[in-house]
């Protein structure tokens, strides 16, 4: 009868304190002091985080005990985050301020905090970890002085704890806090932010050697006994959490001391490649590396988390150039030891699990995996490039060879095309969900072809074929671009007033080949007039050309699913503003005439007869009408310039759309292209005279009229 007593009083005072401490939550919530004194509150709150229970106490009131102590845990956090946000009244502030000291002074709080890191419930051990990571924010932010209990724990935990709860929680707090370090690193708080680096820098570094050994040989057998603890992927995972942070903070620290621990990834890039490789990985553990690497060498670390903030000072520390070579070589390095042979990549997941399909349904290769092994490889090439490793005939020879890699690896997850088209497609195919990989995907290969044609020494025409054969033809691309966004103009001025891509530095680095290489942009405009389209199985790209004068007509299919952006999509309507002026928008004959030349609209003969492309019947759902042509002798589609397979997409010229003559197919990618950048000149143009464009576009503009003069004299009849 007394054991059974005992028990209901033990269950009877918890429940008082969790009561006492729910109505202190609910007073500071509404910004109120709750009516307990100081002592009182700061003792139920100190006993319900280090309240232990034993022997038959543990077994009956074990939920109650747990229950109790998040409440605790949860109070503590609320206090520290309301003060740290400075959203209290004097009068709260006060009171909470002095439960601080009572706890974390008198009652050394912190300690029992630390304790709580290795709690058998997981969800004490995280609550801990949120709530011990924000009072020393709360503490460096006032004092700027590191926790001692925290960071000898943390230190004592990187060295030599083993995968467990505690180890977990160590990761995550020190993660937490270093986050929100950087969000507001300027001033002091990024002296702090060196400070609290500086603290951890070598247990860090011991930590990511037990991880990550530097030597290959180390990495396998240190992987194989790691992945042996059914733990090891969640703590894996938090690790590489705080390495993203860690190489955040070299970017943001810039010119100032860079710590070995904010080289990591870098560092040890090689282990990464192998965990990506190594059969004993889980698929999300290798996606999750891929991605680090993938920001690290974008140079992109912590855009997830920086909430639009600018993270980079424009400035780099002494390390960066050596780094940035040093994961570009190891991504190389992998790579020609058939690295992307062992890479295997699963198929797409979505909401719930692994999307198993329909029987005998092939399945969807997750593609993030692989825009980020392509853009990895790819970004590498580049920095190869811009090193002095990267010079000479012998490296363009190689980098061709890394190209040609990727595109096989590629095609054994179904992103295929027949040996008769170029590669360059597959840019597109890939990369035309996500804007900002594009661009840098473009980017990169904008330096390589450049870096081919200097080493070469072929005239560009040969050059621009072997380009094609690589999938590395700029022209291509940014027709492939523009097809993408049905040559609306208005899109390509969203990208360039955008900052989240680097569609501005591209965009001003092949504007200016351009104007060196108008013929290779009218051989590109030949090549690629064909118009992508997809049928409604989604079947893949659809080219037919006609040769001499015959019938015959050599249908080639291709893997690729791509289907393009719709006319109207845009982020912005500009067409739609008050500035706006809508009598421009309407293209007159005399201007298509005076773009692209009197043919545009007569079309009566041309040397590029023999193209032949037609538009596909059926569509899936919501997808472009992709207005192409036939020959005149072709019966295949409707001659009704009106109908609904050629009616005109807006802001197209209507002399080009309405062309029936197979002989203009050249003259409609042409014209097309030439026409968006004309329109995109004028409303830059528009907006800088108003002073509504964010920066100066002087060089931009001079580098679109500069296309414009080049189209003009590349048809020298149109001045007549």
């Amino acid at each position: 009868m007394e054991d059974s007593g005992s028990r209901g009083n033990s269950v009877r005072d918890m429940t008082a304190r969790s009561d006492c401490l729910t109505a202190a939550y609910r007073c500071f919530q509404s910004g109120s002091c709750p009516s307990q004194c100081v002592a009182d509150l700061a003792s139920v709150i100190f006993a319900g985080v280090c309240g232990r229970l034993t022997g038959d106490d543990r077994e009956d009131c074990y939920d109650k005990s747990v229950e109790l102590t998040c409440i605790s845990l949860t109070l503590v956090k609320k206090m520290i985050s309301s003060l740290t946000a400075q959203s209290l009244t004097p009068q709260v502030t006060l009171y909470c301020v002095e439960i601080l000291r009572v706890l974390f002074e008198e009652m050394d709080l912190m300690s029992q905090l630390v304790h709580q890191f290795q709690a058998e419930e997981q969800i004490i051990s995280h609550l801990t970890a949120k709530s011990v990571s924000t009072y020393v924010f709360y503490e460096l932010h006032k004092s700027g002085t590191v926790s001692p209990a925290w960071q000898q724990k943390c230190v004592q935990a990187f060295h030599s704890s083993p995968v467990c709860t505690e180890l977990d929680a160590c990761l995550w707090s020190l993660t937490e806090v270093l986050k929100r370090l950087l969000k507001g690193a300027y001033g002091e708080r990024s002296q702090i932010l060196v400070k609290v680096l500086a603290a951890f820098d070598s247990s860090l570094c011991a930590l990511c050697s037990k991880f990550l050994p530097v030597e290959r040989e180390e990495v396998t057998q240190c992987s194989v006994d790691l992945t042996r603890s059914t733990h090891w992927d969640t703590t894996f995972c938090l690790l590489l959490d705080l390495l993203e942070v860690l190489t955040a903070s070299g970017v943001i620290c810039g010119g100032g001391v860079c710590l070995r621990s904010q080289r990591l990834t870098h560092i040890h890039s090689s282990a990464f490649l192998t965990i990506v490789s190594s059969s004993s990985s889980e698929h999300f553990v290798k996606k999750r590396v891929l991605l680090l690497l993938k920001r690290a060498v974008l140079q992109k670390a912590g855009e997830d988390w920086a909430l639009g903030e600018v993270l980079s000072t424009g400035l780099k520390h002494e390390h960066f150039t050596s780094d940035m070579s040093m994961l570009a070589q190891s991504v190389l390095q992998a790579v020609g030891a058939d690295w992307l042979h062992c890479v295997q990549v699963e198929s797409t997941p979505f909401f719930g699990g692994n999307n198993l399909g329909k029987s005998g349904e092939s399945q969807k290769p997750d593609c993030v995996m692989l825009r980020a092994i392509c853009l990895l490889l790819l970004k590498s090439l580049e920095i190869h490039i811009q090193t002095a490793d990267g010079s000479g005939l012998h490296g363009a020879t190689e980098d061709n060879g890394y190209l040609q890699t990727m595109w096989g690896f590629l095609r054994r997850y179904s992103v295929q095309q027949t040996e008769d088209i170029h590669c360059c497609c597959l840019v597109s195919v890939l990369f035309g969900e996500q804007d900002d990989d594009m661009m840098e995907a473009a980017k990169a290969l904008l330096t390589i072809f450049l870096h081919h044609r200097l080493c070469s020494g072929l005239d560009d025409f040969a050059v621009l074929a072997g380009a094609c054969a690589s999938g590395c033809n700029p022209h291509c691309h940014f027709l492939l671009l523009l097809q993408s966004i049905s040559f609306d103009h208005s899109i390509l001025l969203d990208f360039l007033i955008s900052t989240e891509t680097c569609f501005l530095d591209y965009f001003v680095r092949y504007l200016k080949y351009l104007g060196a290489d108008w013929q290779g942009f009218a051989a590109a405009c030949q090549r690629m007039s064909p118009t992508v389209s997809c049928d409604a199985t989604g079947s893949g790209l659809t080219y037919e050309r006609k040769t001499g004068t015959g019938s015959c007509r050599d249908r080639v299919e291709s893997g690729f699913r791509f289907q393009p952006m719709a006319p109207g999509l845009r982020l912005v309507d500009y067409d739609s503003s008050d500035e706006s002026d809508p009598d421009n928008m309407e293209v007159s004959e005399e201007t298509c005439q005076r773009l692209m030349g009197p043919e545009v609209s007569v079309c009566k003969q041309s040397r590029f007869s023999d193209w032949d492309f037609r538009q596909d019947k059926c569509r899936p759902p919501g997808s472009i009408r992709q207005t192409q042509y036939l020959t005149s002798d072709s019966t295949d589609a409707p001659s009704d310039p009106n109908s609904s397979l050629e009616r005109r997409p807006r802001g197209s010229p209507p002399s080009v759309v309405q062309s029936e003559h197979s002989g203009k197919v050249f003259c409609e990618a042409s014209a097309r292209a030439v026409f968006c950048l004309s329109e995109l000149r004028k409303v830059v143009t528009r907006l800088q005279t108003k002073k509504l464009f964010p920066y100066n576009p002087s060089s931009l503009l001079k580098l679109l009229a500069q296309l414009e003069k080049c189209s003009q004299e590349s048809h020298p009849f149109t001045s007549q």
